[in-house]
Formats: structure tokens, C-alpha cells, sequence
């Protein structure tokens, strides 16, 4: 562990930051006085309703109604409400800042380096204005759904907040999910419109997304209209598919106009997310206008100093729930930079392009691309004026400490690295940035405000320093609003308040460090335990992608003996660089590597070489399906993967029989 830290804050920073702002605000509203960061979030945590409320102040929350009850049923976290009494939009607080003769930029769009667009802020208001009519005279009201099967264009920020202003329903997937997937998804919530583009680009090549439409509409007898957006091409027919109708066409008869913003509950929902996992059909993940909105403006106004103005941006699909993160910017009075294809087009350029051109301030992306951005030859940092730029933001899977690293010595040294966790159960994170702390290598600097997250060993005592289960003792308003189609709300409840009655388990290994950070060693579920030591596999991870030939690795326990189920030894998998070979000199030297930077338990049992490694559409790799096709077992929700032809690589590996 270094033992000083990457990055530390200026004066002026902490001065200017969102961060320092309210909590001296909040000194001054309350008679306190906070000594340091742990100090204002031991407070959010033991006086959560003031803090609440005091956010809800302090960002300004547009709302026809708050009422004076900010909780009720606390001490339950599954029966917890929040601000029961209030009435709000989700859609109007995002776009409260906008007037009708704004011209600043509201959304910059590319779409790989074949499309540029923007919209200025009048111009949003105008377009969610024409799409609410349109949705209205379909017959989309309070409580229905629309879904977007859409690259992560303009359109689909215009759909959805065209949505939630009627008090409707958002779900979006990204249109490289097979037909299964998607129908697997919104077949589960009978969306009544399905909006879709006709196709989209791809490290430079065009994809038709409307022979998939097509079946998707057949299969989906909720859908009544389907909405087509230009896209990829100018013409194209839409006959073939059930209820289509094109974009300018739906949108013709109406006039931009004062829009209506339905007011409805604090806990009414607002987006349907589902969860990527390889063990069946996807959960439907309900969350709510409220809860959304006030953990969204804490993370983006205190935790990321996102300011008016800003260039906000994350690489992100439709179907993860960045994407849903990064749309709540708005409510910032920030731009929103969209991009939509292959993020290492024109030699990994493309983004860096984009953040020169126009001036970014908050570069998100995940670790995987981080991890892969450091083996290839960009060096950032040497061709592109970064000026703007104050924070890095990194998520989806643990970033390794040898990506701090590269990020300060290839991208910028100034700058505010922020590893996030969190995910789609609770929209948002429990572990993230501040402006205000140093950044620690291979640490999260922080947990977040009003979040009581605690690392329990399994004996569910709290600890520090060792490893055990994020968790989160105490009701927080970012927790869904339940499961779709959950009577009893039973599976709500299997999924997160049963390993710990009653305590939200989030089911991330990890641990509290010295500095009040946070280390993620993966997910619990995939937690390796050799002779009944757990290790957590971000741990082999980090000290197999300092080996030169390693592009990318995926480690599973293996049932051994077979037969016995009783112990597991370890197995690596590794994807090496174009060319080279796995020899016993190879892997003897990664599992030297191994052994001296951690202990004789990591040092896998076999390492297997491999030509691609499985991931999600959000580029998490996974472990529990490759587990799976080890041992034999099936694999179910294939469509979460963005590869799923990858897993027949790991089915009856000789290496494995003996």
C-alpha cells in the first residue's frame, strides 16, 4: 500500500468544491461543526432524516408538495417510505433549468466518428414537449410503460424524459442484445410503445437493428405503437414490423408547448433496470421518481463536483444503468456528452478526440476499458489538452491499483480519480469519489453520504481492515422501489435481506481500509475458497495484468475431487497478445507473481490459455457462467452477454480432467 497518496486536493480545489459548500451550508443550517469528511457522514448516517432533507434544500428540489415526514417505518428497511408525503417529477427537476430561449448546450452527441449532433437546452425542452404530446395521444399515462431499444442517442434521453413528465415508465436496452434478450426483459413489464432506431455503428461498421424489431413487436403483444429514429441511414421501411410508425411521423402533429409535469409520489416508479446476471431471467428492478433524483443530486453535486455548465460525460450503453446515471446530470444544469460505438476506434483516439474537441470535465468509463486503454500505446496525456478535465470515473468492475497508476502518469496528474460502486440494485453508489479527499492507490476514496455501509465478517459483526460483505444497515432512499411482478415482495427480499436478516448484503467482497476507503476484492458470489479461505478473485487479478503477455484474465474455483464437492482448487484462464503462447515458462512466471504479492492459496492450480473471455453488454466479465461451463452445468440468460459464443472455449478443457 503507498504510503502517500496519488492525489491530493489544492487549497482551491476544496475551496471551490460542491462538497465544501455543503457542508459548510450545513454547518451553519444546523449549529454543527464537521471536522472532516467521516465526521459529516457519521452524521448523514445517525441523523439521516435531517440530512435528507437538508439536500432536498440545499439542490433546490422542484416539488408541487414535500410535506413534513421525511420517514416512516425506519427502523424496517423493507417497509421504510421516504417523504410519503410528497408530489414531484423527476422529468421537471432535470429540466428546470432550461428556458425556451436557452442556447447552451444541453446534449453533444457522436456517434463513432460518422455522426455529430448537439442540442441546446431549448432545444430538449422542445423536443420532450413534441414526444409527451405524442406519447399522450398513444394513450401512455400514469403507470405505463415505454421502452427504448436504442443506441444512446439524443433520442433516447428525449424519450424518457418525455416519459417520466407523464408519470410513466422508462426501461431501455441496447439494441446488440439479442431478440430473446430483450424479450426476455420487456415481455416481463408489457411496455406499451417501444421506441428503436433503425440500426447503429460499430468500430465502423453498421449494424441493421430492424429485422430484430420486427420480432421483437411480434413477441411483445403489450407493445401498441413502435417508434422508429433515423439513425444509421435516412431511408428505410418500416412496413415490416407491427405498429411502426418513423420518428418525424409520430412527432408530426405537434407543436412544442408549455409542458405538464405529472406530479406524482416520492416512491412512484420511474425506470425499470434488470439484472445482468447469468442465472436466469432477468429481475426487473423497479425504482422511483424520488429516491432516483435525491441520490443522484447528492452523487453528482457533492461527490463529483458536477457544476452549471459542466461537460459531463460516461461511456455507457442504454442497457446499463450509467446510462440512467449520467441522464440525471441534467438536473445539475451540466451538458451531457453522449457517445455511442466502439470506444477504441481510430487506435483508441475516439474519446480523447471527443473530450479535446469539447472540453470535458468528468471522463466515466470502466475499469475494463482503463486496464485495456493502458496496454495499447496512447499515451493521453502526451497528444491532447485535457485542460478541463477534473475528474476520472471508473466503474463496473474493481480498478486496479496499476490503473491508478496509468491514469495519473498517461491521462492527467491533476485530476480527481474516482473508482465507484454501487449498481443497478440501487441505481447509484455506495462507495465513491470525493473532490475533497486524496485519492489512495486501489482505493474507493469514500462511502457515500447518507449510506450506512459497513463491511460485515460472517459472523455479521461489523470490521475494518479484514475482509467481509458490503453492506448497508440503515433504510437509504435509492433502494428500489421492489422487484416487478413480486407479490409479498419475496424475491425482493431472498435477493438482498437474507444473508444478513434484515440488512441490506449487497453481495460485494470487500473492506474498509485505513484511510476510510473502501477495497472491492469482487463479487461474494464468486468468491474463491480453497481449503476454506475465501479470497477475493480482484486480488489474483491485480497481479496477473502486471504480466506483460496477459491482456485479460477470469479465474473460477473448480469442484476437486470432482466427485467429493468437498474443496475447490483454484484455475486461471488467460487471454494473451496476439501471437504468443502459454509455455511452462509463462506460467510458472505468473504464478510466481502470484504467490509473492499474495499468498500460496492464490497461486492457481492450472492456468489455461484462452482466446476471449465472456462479459456483459457493460463489459463485466463473468465468472459464475464460466464456473458453470466447467463443471458441466447450464448457463442461463445467455442474451446478458455480449459474447456469449465465448463460453464454448471453457466446456471440457482436457487441462481440467486431471
Amino acid at each position: 500500500m503507498s504510503e502517500s497518496p496519488l492525489w491530493s486536493p489544492s487549497a482551491a480545489q476544496i475551496e471551490a468544491a460542491g462538497m465544501t459548500r455543503f457542508i459548510r451550508w450545513s454547518e451553519q443550517r444546523n449549529r454543527l461543526r464537521f471536522a472532516s469528511y467521516p465526521a459529516i457522514h457519521a452524521w448523514s448516517v445517525s441523523e439521516s432524516e435531517d440530512f435528507w432533507r437538508a439536500l432536498w434544500d440545499y439542490c433546490g428540489v422542484q416539488a408541487s408538495a414535500r410535506g413534513d415526514a421525511v420517514l416512516v417505518d425506519g427502523d424496517s428497511m423493507l417497509e421504510a417510505r421516504w417523504f410519503p408525503e410528497a408530489r414531484l417529477n423527476y422529468a421537471e427537476n432535470l429540466l428546470r433549468h432550461f428556458g425556451p430561449d436557452d442556447c447552451a448546450d444541453a446534449l453533444v452527441f457522436r456517434g463513432e466518428d460518422k455522426v455529430a449532433s448537439r442540442l441546446s437546452r431549448a432545444e430538449l425542452v422542445a423536443a420532450v414537449s413534441r414526444f409527451a404530446q405524442a406519447l399522450r395521444a398513444q394513450g401512455v399515462g400514469e403507470g405505463d410503460r415505454v421502452a427504448g431499444y436504442l443506441p444512446n442517442l439524443p433520442e433516447a434521453m428525449v424519450a424518457m424524459l418525455a416519459t417520466a413528465s407523464l408519470g410513466a415508465i422508462w426501461s431501455s436496452a441496447s439494441p446488440d442484445f439479442g431478440v430473446q434478450g430483450v424479450v426476455d426483459r420487456f415481455g416481463q413489464i408489457e411496455p406499451k410503445v417501444l421506441v428503436c432506431a433503425d440500426g447503429y455503428f460499430y468500430n465502423h461498421k453498421t449494424v441493421d437493428s430492424l429485422a430484430k424489431v420486427a420480432e421483437i413487436a411480434a413477441q411483445v403483444p403489450s407493445i401498441e405503437r413502435v417508434v422508429v429514429c433515423a439513425y444509421t441511414r435516412s431511408e428505410f421501411d418500416v412496413a415490416p414490423i407491427r405498429a411502426a410508425t418513423r420518428l418525424e411521423d409520430f412527432l408530426a402533429p405537434f407543436a412544442a408547448a408549455a409542458i405538464t409535469f405529472r406530479q406524482v409520489a416520492f416512491d412512484h416508479p420511474l425506470f425499470i433496470l434488470y439484472s445482468s446476471g447469468t442465472t436466469g431471467v432477468p429481475k426487473c428492478i423497479v425504482h422511483g421518481h424520488g429516491g432516483v433524483l435525491l441520490q443522484h443530486l447528492k452523487e453528482h453535486v457533492l461527490h463529483t463536483d458536477v457544476r452549471p455548465g459542466d461537460r459531463l460525460f460516461y461511456f455507457t450503453t442504454c442497457g446499463w444503468m450509467m446510462w440512467n446515471w449520467l441522464a440525471s446530470g441534467l438536473a445539475t444544469g451540466a451538458a451531457l456528452m453522449l457517445y455511442d460505438g466502439s470506444p477504441f476506434l481510430n487506435d483508441g483516439r475516439v474519446l480523447f478526440d471527443f473530450a479535446e474537441e469539447e472540453g470535458m470535465t468528468h471522463f466515466g468509463t470502466s475499469a475494463k476499458y482503463l486496464d485495456a486503454l493502458a496496454k495499447t500505446e496512447l499515451r493521453p496525456r502526451e497528444h491532447y489538452r485535457l485542460d478541463a478535465l477534473r475528474a476520472v470515473m471508473s466503474t463496473g468492475s474493481p480498478l486496479a491499483p496499476e490503473s491508478f497508476d496509468f491514469v495519473y502518469r498517461e491521462i492527467k496528474a491533476d485530476v480527481c480519480l474516482s473508482s465507484i460502486s454501487g449498481g443497478t440494485d440501487i441505481v447509484s453508489c455506495f462507495a465513491l469519489g470525493n473532490p475533497i479527499l486524496p485519492v489512495w492507490r486501489g482505493e474507493l476514496q469514500c462511502r457515500g453520504l447518507g449510506l450506512a455501509v459497513e463491511v460485515f465478517n460472517e459472523d455479521g459483526r461489523s470490521v475494518r481492515g479484514e475482509k467481509g460483505e458490503l453492506v448497508c444497515t440503515k433504510p437509504f432512499p435509492a433502494m428500489p422501489v421492489g422487484f416487478w411482478n413480486d407479490p409479498g415482495r419475496t424475491r425482493y427480499r431472498a435477493a438482498y435481506f437474507e444473508r444478513f436478516p434484515g440488512i441490506w448484503c449487497h453481495g460485494d467482497f470487500c473492506e474498509v481500509t485505513a484511510h476510510d476507503g473502501l477495497i472491492i476484492h469482487g463479487r461474494s458470489d464468486a468468491v474463491l475458497n480453497p481449503g476454506g479461505v475465501r479470497i477475493g478473485t480482484a486480488e489474483i487479478y491485480r497481479q496477473v495484468e502486471k504480466v506483460p503477455e496477459v491482456l485479460e484474465s477470469i479465474v473460477i474455483g473448480q469442484d476437486w475431487p470432482p466427485q467429493a464437492r468437498g474443496d475447490v482448487r483454484v484455475v486461471l484462464f488467460v487471454r494473451l497478445r496476439d501471437g504468443m503462447a502459454l509455455d511452462a515458462a509463462l506460467a510458472e512466471r505468473i504464478k510466481r507473481r502470484i504467490r509473492e504479492n499474495t499468498t500460496p492459496r492464490h497461486v492457481p492450480a492450472r492456468i489455461v490459455q484462452v482466446t476471449d473471455i465472456p462479459r456483459t453488454r457493460s463489459g463485466k466479465i463473468v465468472e459464475l457462467a464460466v464456473r458453470n461451463m466447467v463443471h458441466g452445468e447450464p448457463v442461463r440468460n445467455v442474451e446478458a452477454l455480449a459474447n456469449p459464443e465465448a463460453l464454448e472455449l471453457f466446456k471440457n478443457r482436457p487441462e481440467l480432467a486431471t
